[in-house]
């Protein structure tokens, strides 16, 4: 992870979190880059102890509310593997263009790879309870509508807003926790 202030401060907590490509490439307009993204977080929930609260996928970000009891490491191992399955598939569709700029913004000490896909770092902010939770909550479902794409939260496809609002969802969702009263 990149060096930052933001830290993962209680284990086995919720975290808000933001993963943002390098260079705010738009690489999750194509559904089969952000179905990357959904597989691997519905993955995590299968095979580890790992709670996704809440997600939005934006064109060139990702937020995200997950707890862990070792978070750090999997959000690492999240990232690894996300970025080298969406690389593998820039690759096999020729997406040369996107490559290129995923090479050429590569910070210079990351010798060990030809791309970078992810900036470095994601920000994780506890959430130390449930207003807070809520207010993330809120703040990721709207995001898709305050940048003008939808007038309800729960029209964004790529979104958990659907498994709060009583519908369906794409992947699961950790919801225990609220109270639909």
């Amino acid at each position: 992870m990149g060096r930052s202030r933001y830290k993962v401060v209680q284990d086995n907590a919720p975290h808000f979190m933001t993963c943002t490509v390098l260079e705010w490439l738009p690489v999750f307009t194509r559904p089969d880059t952000v179905e990357i993204i959904l597989e691997a977080f519905n993955f995590r929930q299968q095979n580890y102890d790992f709670r996704l609260y809440g997600y939005v996928v934006l064109e060139n970000h990702v937020h995200c509310i997950i707890q862990s009891p070792d978070l750090q490491k999997q959000i690492q191992h999240w990232k690894s593997y996300t970025a080298r399955q969406i690389i593998d598939y820039l690759h096999a569709n020729k997406v040369h263009k996107i490559l290129k700029k995923l090479a050429y913004y590569k910070k210079a000490h990351k010798t060990d790879r030809e791309y970078q896909f992810w900036e470095e770092g994601t920000h994780p902010q506890w959430l130390q309870n449930e207003s807070m939770l809520l207010e993330k909550l809120e703040y990721i479902h709207n995001n898709p509508v305050k940048r003008g794409y939808i007038d309800e939260p729960s029209h964004w496809r790529y979104s958990s807003a659907r498994n709060y609002a009583g519908l369906e969802g794409i992947i699961p969702v950790y919801t225990e926790w609220w109270s639909r009263d």
